[in-house]
């Protein structure tokens, strides 16, 4: 199966990885491709499309038998056919992550840490700890956490928890990149920019090939997921000089505005529901790196 220079790079660094995850790649296509066009995909022509990914249809029926055995998908039969879908579980998990992958956006900051500490009078810490959480706070240490927004009241009455407010400067810094890690998150940034950053001055000859745009744009969202949901999306005052995710963020933008009308064109060739070819996507689509 011909496929451009670039793409089959990008194929042979996916299956570099072992063990090569159809699986996670599915929810991937699911999520970007299929849910805003109805949701719902026939089986064989999931099979067809995998095809593209150099993914075989026995790796696929594994793949969507563990999906819907977890609870991520749900299946339909009309006669011999089987037809799949994200399962309300797992469109309300697409849903929250497709608002930090396509949606940038920086929460509120007003200059001010936030650091917790759990006192030695609070005898269970472990039952503390998923509220801090929620509540945006990351550990630092099993006693003490970190946020960048004024906790919950009823965070606040809590005897024996202790807040403190620390300003945003060098120090502030440091410690932000210490509770949230982002020496990792930077790294894997760089390497998502490294690994697409050659498509660039190629897209003209993946875009003469409707099929390689879609493993392409299915690729791109499927690495920069990866990054952009371990992101914790920090204010810019509290990010390291030179922080790769807005250069990250840029090249996807451009990458996908380019690779969306040939992939486009591609599912609506090979790709069917129930009712036949697939609906146009929705109108939120359109928003999508805006």
């Amino acid at each position: 199966m011909a496929r451009s220079a670039p793409v089959a790079a990008l194929l042979d660094r996916f299956h570099a990885a072992r063990p090569v995850r159809a699986s996670s790649l599915i929810v991937t296509l699911y999520g970007d491709a299929i849910v805003p066009r109805g949701g719902s995909l026939w089986l064989g022509s999931l099979a067809a499309i995998m095809a593209r990914f150099r993914i075989d249809a026995g790796h696929v029926r594994t793949a969507m038998s563990r999906l819907t055995a977890e609870g991520w998908l749900t299946r339909a039969r009309m006669g011999r056919n089987s037809f799949y879908r994200l399962s309300r579980r797992g469109e309300q998990e697409f849903a929250a992550a497709t608002r930090r992958i396509y949606f940038a956006g920086e929460q509120p900051f007003d200059g001010r840490l936030r650091v917790a500490l759990i006192g030695p009078g609070i005898d269970d810490r472990a039952a503390l700890r998923p509220a801090l959480e929620r509540a945006g706070f990351v550990a630092l240490s099993p006693t003490s956490y970190v946020g960048v927004a004024e906790p919950p009241p009823a965070l606040l009455g809590i005897e024996g928890l202790f807040f403190l407010h620390g300003d945003r400067g060098e120090a502030g810094a440091r410690l932000a990149a210490a509770a949230w890690r982002l020496e990792a998150t930077g790294r894997a940034y760089l390497a998502f920019i490294d690994a697409f950053a050659p498509l660039e001055p190629n897209l003209a000859g993946i875009e003469a090939s409707d099929a390689d745009a879609l493993v392409a744009r299915t690729l791109l969202i499927h690495q920069f997921r990866r990054v952009v949901l371990r992101d914790p999306h920090l204010p810019a005052a509290l990010l390291p000089a030179g922080w790769p995710g807005a250069p990250a963020r840029a090249l996807a933008a451009r990458l996908y505005g380019r690779l969306v009308p040939p992939a486009e064109r591609f599912l609506s060739e090979v790709a069917r529901n129930e009712h036949g070819p697939l609906p146009p996507p929705d109108a939120c689509f359109a928003a999508r790196f805006r």
